[in-house]
């Protein structure tokens, strides 16, 4: 009998083969015994054209798309627009960040709905303030900074300001506007980007229609067959309207850096513990659950700990934490919620950007002096948005400053929140998404104690102390 075939695990490279020949390389293979290399030696980009418009377009096996994948570079794009690009759970971002780069004057989005109004004026007068407060606020932030971390002997000069840049730029940024420009890039497949593109075809802010234009056309270059369909969709745009409509005579809420468990399972923590135990037999759920259910309570601390005892700092727990779910309301700061965005296997309901939920006040702002100048940008930022509100809501909320607060809907399940409240919660975090990530931790082990205790949070931090530390108002 002859040996079988050689193991053999390689790259289909880029820069040898479009994407869309990649994607039609894995996707034969399923009916062709060739290797991927045999493959892709009789293919060129036309039949690779070809084969995309039949099965993908034609008969909808848009999962082929998904090995194409693009790198996007984006540049000077508004950090409100930048919220639809990452609104997409299975891409990949990385962007400019308001912790360790500072904001030169003018570096603001003007758009196009405003221009050549009588609302131009005001929308620039605002960014100009906000931006101005902004390049005022560093200096005294900075010298209160480095009164409380001095620089140590013999650390050069370099070192020591990316040691506490961080610390007084994460204050500042409470007053950049969404309208301030930023740059982030994005990796994404061929079926997610087509998804993309829809979305932002089908928003109501003029930059991000054209940035779905531009980013379409970037794309064409390299998938020019798998998303060349992609179009505005009108169903987006009139439910968006429609809800619009049925929201209206809802009246706003107060909220300030709230933080509440609206809904979970109490019986999740058994499940978690059954599905663990089924996974490793060959019984029914219902055996393995009523298994769990006969447990006292030492066993069953005894198999949380073998579930979860043992990992190690940069470990990912199992897979079977996902059964348990958490529905939670957060009010937070804008800037916290811009990192609490990333965490894309959480499903996010965040309401539109307002002014309505009032801001936080950075305690450093107030120690450095400054809260007064602070409050002064705040409020003129707040009566300029509500002059744009009744005429474009859309568009006031380019006026809205980090520091203002928004509500959000998020779902997650138990895994998830490990990855969150552990990642959010560490000393290198921003001290606004600590605060959010420890109180959802606090909440998690008040109703699932046995395995949320597990979390590996830092020691001795509560979120009440993070939040009469760092804010003098939520």
């Amino acid at each position: 009998m002859p040996d079988a075939r050689p193991r053999e695990i390689y790259l289909l490279q880029p820069r040898q083969l479009s994407p869309e020949t990649i994607a039609v390389t894995f996707a034969k293979t399923s009916r062709s015994p060739q290797s991927f290399r045999e493959i892709a030696e009789e293919l060129t980009d036309e039949a690779s054209a070809r084969f995309h418009e039949k099965w993908v377009v034609g008969y909808g096996h848009a999962s082929v798309a998904e090995h194409a994948v693009l790198h996007i570079a984006f540049e000077n794009v508004s950090r409100l627009a930048i919220e639809s690009i990452e609104s997409n759970r299975l891409a990949s971002y990385t962007e400019k960040s308001t912790r360790y780069q500072m904001w030169d004057a003018h570096s603001y989005y003007v758009p196009i709905e405003v221009r050549g109004t009588d609302y131009e004026g005001p929308y620039r007068d605002t960014c100009d303030a906000l931006f101005a407060a902004y390049a005022e606020s560093l200096e005294p932030v900075r010298k209160v900074v480095e009164s409380r971390f001095p620089r140590k002997e013999d650390e050069a000069e370099g070192r020591y300001e990316g040691r506490i840049r961080s610390k007084y730029v994460d204050v500042c940024r409470f007053l950049l506007p969404s309208a301030a420009l930023a740059n982030v890039g994005m990796t994404a497949n061929a079926r997610v980007l087509e998804h993309a593109i829809r979305k932002m075809l089908s928003h109501p802010l003029d930059e991000v229609r054209q940035i779905g234009e531009s980013v379409k056309r970037a794309a064409q270059v390299e998938t020019p067959t798998l998303v060349k369909y992609a179009e505005r969709v009108p169903y987006l745009e009139r439910s968006a309207s429609a809800l619009d409509t049925l929201a209206q005579g809802l009246a706003a809420q107060s909220g300030s850096g709230t933080v509440r468990l609206l809904d979970y399972e109490p019986g999740a923590e058994t499940r978690v513990l059954a599905a663990a135990l089924f996974a490793h037999s060959s019984c029914s759920y219902d055996h393995a659950r009523a298994e769990v259910e006969a447990m006292d309570r030492t066993e069953r601390e005894e198999f949380a700990r073998t579930l979860l005892g043992d990992l190690e700092p940069f470990d990912d727990p199992l897979r079977e934490l996902e059964h348990s779910t958490y529905t939670f309301e957060a009010v937070l700061d804008q800037g916290a919620y811009f990192e609490l965005k990333r965490h894309r296997m959480m499903t996010q309901t965040p309401q539109r950007l307002t002014a309505e939920l009032g801001f936080a006040v950075p305690r450093l702002l107030t120690d450095a002096g400054f809260e007064t100048r602070y409050r002064e940008a705040m409020e003129m930022a707040e009566e300029a948005f509500r002059q744009l509100e009744g005429w474009n809501p859309y568009v006031a909320a380019y006026l809205v400053p980090n520091g203002f607060n928004r509500r959000v809907l998020m779902t997650l399940n138990l895994r998830e929140a490990f990855h969150l409240c552990e990642l959010r919660s560490a000393p290198n975090a921003h001290f606004s998404i600590r605060r959010l990530a420890l109180q959802v931790a606090e909440q998690i082990q008040e109703v699932h104690p046995l395995l949320a205790k597990f979390m590996r949070l830092p020691a001795h931090v509560d979120w009440r102390a993070i939040e009469r530390e760092y804010f003098t108002k939520l």
